[in-house]
């Protein structure tokens, strides 16, 4: 079975599919997560998002994988801290709309999910990466409370932001992951929309795995 959460950042994705996955027994894999492990590798490499062509070279002979305790590593290196900063953050949209960096993901993404019961959460999880999966939800959130969610992760790394500089940043990837040509952030047609803003973790978990349980 594929569960397919998708939304804008900080609309509560990772940590739901999380905790669906450990409830339902099911894998987690965290697509975001590979997105901002290219970016960094990217940055680290001073590889710039229009260089297409170093990119294409990048990717050839990268490997990105997660380890039992479902940390990412590039090359070896696990960076599962490092990609959660502001500045993988604020550069991980750009990164994210080159064609060839989207092709590789996905092709990766199929290959973990294949044959697996697995929860994935994403931006085209269920338009594009798995569109046949078997249920589909589409987290949303006031960008003030998203703000607020952002300033506390960087607050746990030691950065920090305004409010209003982080709505800002937070707008500017809405309009970045929406207006992108390829797989572009929309809600698919199948999917259960549900506004986290007001709802807690626990609550947000409870009621994807109910209407799972409904409707399996």
């Amino acid at each position: 079975m594929i569960i397919a959460i998708d939304g804008p950042s900080a609309s509560g994705k990772s940590t739901t599919a999380k905790g669906v996955a450990e409830k339902l027994g099911f894998t987690h894999l965290d697509t975001g997560a590979m997105y901002r492990a290219v970016t960094w590798g990217l940055k680290n490499a001073e590889i710039t998002a229009d260089d297409i062509e170093t990119i294409r070279h990048f990717l050839s002979e990268i490997e990105i994988y997660f380890d039992a305790t479902n940390r990412i590593h590039l090359n070896g290196v696990d960076i599962s801290r490092e990609i959660r900063s502001g500045n993988i953050s604020s550069r991980v949209s750009a990164v994210s709309a080159v064609i060839e960096v989207r092709e590789k993901m996905v092709k990766i993404q199929r290959q973990i999910a294949k044959g697996n019961n697995c929860v994935l959460e994403g931006r085209d999880i269920g338009t594009v990466v798995f569109p046949n999966a078997e249920f589909k939800f589409f987290l949303i959130a006031d960008v003030d409370v998203r703000a607020k969610r952002r300033l506390i992760d960087l607050e746990k790394m030691g950065e920090t932001k305004t409010i209003s500089e982080l709505i800002a940043d937070i707008r500017r990837r809405d309009e970045l992951d929406s207006s992108r040509d390829h797989s572009p952030l929309i809600q698919a047609e199948d999917a259960i929309p549900i506004d986290t803003s007001q709802l807690t973790i626990d609550e947000q978990i409870n009621k994807i795995i109910n209407h799972i349980n409904l409707n399996k």
